[in-house]
């Protein structure tokens, strides 16, 4: 998992959270938030970086000493949400190139040629789902992106239909956490994964030629 889709969130008022990029002095925190499961079934956000098979051998401790030698290495990799000092949420963001599973997938393949960075994952305390942690997470890795030159920020997330998702079934995330975050939908090949993305550069704004007096 990651995120709740229950309305009536388990918090009255949504959480102030800080959000900070991973890095090699924050692995710790990570660990501590994922658990021993790698936040889901030995994932340790892998499932999108590695050929099926690879990620199916390394799942577990394979995967979780692949993702912290990414994070010892300084490849951009996603945002920790601090509240009160501890880690409660995690949404992983990077270049698209970087995901290698995205360009097999017939939902999620690339759209155009534009370079862009993608959103892949979000994981969530139990305790802490339901107090808004996603769309802060969504900006936080916006602005991480960014800082790095991103032009470009897409998602994958899922749109349900209605009733409850279980939260197994979207750790990409909510595409009305996307929609708050100022991301619109671009593409659609399955009735509730969208692609959505959002744009960090201003368009020039459309020069207009002055009118031309007439001679006096």
């Amino acid at each position: 998992m990651a995120v709740s889709t229950r309305k009536g969130a388990r918090h009255a008022r949504t959480l102030k959270a800080r959000i900070l990029p991973l890095t090699p002095q924050r692995w710790g925190d990570l660990e501590a938030l994922f658990g021993a499961r790698g936040a889901c079934g030995g994932c340790w956000c892998m499932y999108w970086r590695e050929p099926r098979k690879e990620f199916t051998r390394l799942k577990g401790e394979g995967n979780r000493r692949a993702f912290q030698r990414l994070v010892e290495g300084g490849a951009p990799t996603g945002v920790l949400a601090y509240v009160k000092g501890r880690a409660v949420g995690w949404c992983a963001i990077a270049p698209r190139c970087d995901y290698v599973a995205l360009s097999r997938s017939r939902v999620l393949k690339a759209v155009d040629e534009q370079p862009v960075w993608s959103v892949t994952c979000f994981f969530v305390a139990r305790d802490q789902r339901g107090g808004g942690l996603s769309a802060q997470l969504i900006e936080g890795a916006v602005r991480y992106a960014k800082k790095l030159g991103a032009k470009i920020v897409e998602g994958y997330p899922v749109d349900p239909r209605a009733g409850r998702q279980a939260d197994v079934f979207v750790y990409t995330g909510l595409a009305s956490a996307f929609r708050k975050a100022g991301f619109h939908e671009v593409a659609r090949r399955s009735p509730t994964r969208p692609i959505m993305r959002r744009l960090l550069t201003r368009r020039a704004p459309l020069r207009r030629t002055p009118p031309r007096r007439s001679p006096a």
